[in-house]
């Protein structure tokens, strides 16, 4: 199973955020805000999801998963807790976050239901942002010029939403999951998820009073359906999810490798001396 270190970012963000702190680019700055906001209930969802699949886990397979789930909580639990201070900083200047009542009315009814719904549902997000982390990463001149600190938290979140986007699908197969449930629930949570991200995304843009600027929108086209664009870029990988025998570590690059590695002085490991 993968070793997944904890890691503590070394930013502050009790400091103010600029406004449109992505290179002044109106529509990328409202964008990673909106995912920014889906975080703090999505990343406690997933931990959720993780610890009570593994404690469905019969004793004798739990061993085999042990360090990786706590693995994986830490990562969510730091990118819970960070993304909570970065939302904070951005609803300063006068930002909504509509998105997480709705997520969590939605998970609500999700309460006391089979664990494997949790893990599925859990396995498609993650895919979901391993995608954008593979497009992030490799388009990482995006955040060329920005605040230092705010570029070192969207690549630091890249690179370990890579490496443990693994664990959930992993769980969800070790309990019996089956391929028509894995990809039911990652039809749903496509819709649910670019619906709710641009539904948020242009709520920024409204508050921001530049939803209805041109830059806004040829900012937008680019960066989303233009040749590199991240949809247009993650269609064939986020297909695949579809294929029976899919597994995410037939997606990998070393990409969150290589950030990991050449940027060590950034951050910590969790519990080290």
């Amino acid at each position: 199973m993968a070793e997944l270190m904890v890691r503590r970012l070394l930013i502050d963000l009790e400091q103010p955020v600029p406004r449109h702190w992505c290179n002044g680019d109106a529509f990328l700055t409202a964008w990673f805000n909106a995912l920014s906001m889906s975080f703090p209930v999505g990343e406690q969802f997933f931990i959720d999801s993780v610890r009570n699949g593994f404690k469905a886990l019969p004793t004798e397979q739990q061993e085999r998963f042990r360090e990786e789930v706590q693995g994986f909580i830490g990562q969510e639990a730091t990118h819970r807790r960070i993304h909570a201070l970065f939302n904070a900083q951005v609803e300063k200047h006068g930002l909504q976050n509509d998105w997480e009542p709705r997520a969590r009315q939605r998970l609500a009814l999700l309460e006391g239901s089979d664990p494997r719904h949790g893990l599925a549902i859990t396995a498609a997000n993650e895919h979901f942002t391993a995608l954008f982390a593979e497009w992030m990463l490799s388009h990482a001149s995006l955040l060329d010029g920005c605040e230092p600190r705010l570029k070192t938290l969207w690549l630091w979140h890249s690179a370990e939403e890579a490496e443990h986007k693994c664990t959930a699908f992993d769980l969800y197969q070790a309990l019996g999951g089956s391929q028509a449930w894995r990809v039911t629930w990652m039809r749903r949570v496509t819709l649910i998820f670019l619906g709710d991200t641009l539904r948020q995304t242009a709520n920024n843009l409204q508050r921001d009073g530049t939803l209805w600027r041109w830059s806004t929108w040829r900012s937008a086209a680019r960066h989303m359906l233009g040749r590199d664009g991240l949809l247009r870029q993650s269609f064939r990988p986020w297909r695949a999810y579809f294929k029976s025998g899919f597994h995410p570590a037939q997606q990998s690059s070393p990409l969150s490798e290589q950030w990991l590695q050449q940027n060590a002085a950034l951050y910590v490991r969790v519990g080290s001396a």
